[in-house]
């Protein structure tokens, strides 16, 4: 059964937090980067199962622990966060330096219950969510793959006309293009991409069209 989604943007980065509900009243959370208040409200009706991250900045992963503890009053027990690969464990562990840079606060690092690897599936809400390891933006981002639903939840890798930033220390473009082809551009044409910011996207769209990969490989 398809499961109901929806999206909250939140923080100044306006990151797209991503909601996963059943009609059991069952959910899982992709990468609640800040707001956790306003998340927890969204969720308050629903049993949380699991919180997933796609990867270590601040937007993506800063309000994981304050709602981790929001969810523990609620439910009673501890909602298991999980991922993104250990590679992430620095910008993990860094995140109130990381919104002190953009001048935000209410943002706290967070320690996995579980770093994920790739090749992982998750069984949640009935379906398996497929973990693929794609660094580039940063060394252990991770994005979810739900081929029931036909969808990616890709993070900052993959968005509509482009790709994400590679402009840090850490990054890299080649990385994060030769991972996009391996590991998402194998999907199916109407596989719908969830990004980390902005509107959805297409797979088919993207692999066709996007400037990054124009001249790379035959479409």
């Amino acid at each position: 059964m398809t499961l109901a989604l929806r999206r909250l943007s939140v923080t100044p980065l306006r990151q797209n937090c991503t909601i996963f509900s059943n009609e059991a009243g069952h959910a899982f959370i992709i990468d609640p980067g800040g707001e956790s208040d306003r998340i927890f409200q969204e969720v308050a009706h629903l049993h949380v199962e699991a919180i997933l991250l796609t990867h270590g900045h601040l937007d993506h992963a800063g309000g994981a622990r304050p709602l981790r503890d929001l969810l523990k009053m609620s439910q009673g027990k501890a909602v298991p966060i999980l991922g993104p690969t250990r590679e992430d464990a620095f910008l993990l562990q860094s995140i109130e330096k990381q919104a002190a840079a953009f001048g935000l606060s209410g943002m706290t690092h967070v320690e996995p219950d579980r770093y994920l690897s790739d090749g992982d599936t998750l069984q949640l809400l009935g379906h398996d969510i497929e973990v693929a390891h794609v660094p580039g933006h940063t060394p252990g981002h991770v994005v979810f793959i739900d081929r029931l639903d036909k969808r990616a939840i890709v993070g900052d890798t993959l968005f509509r006309g482009t790709v994400g930033r590679t402009d840090f220390a850490y990054g890299s473009m080649e990385q994060l293009l030769s991972h996009i082809e391996q590991k998402l551009f194998c999907l199916p044409d109407d596989t719908v991409v969830l990004s980390g910011h902005g509107l959805p996207t297409m797979i088919g769209t993207e692999r066709r069209t996007n400037p990054a990969f124009q001249g790379r490989r035959s479409v």
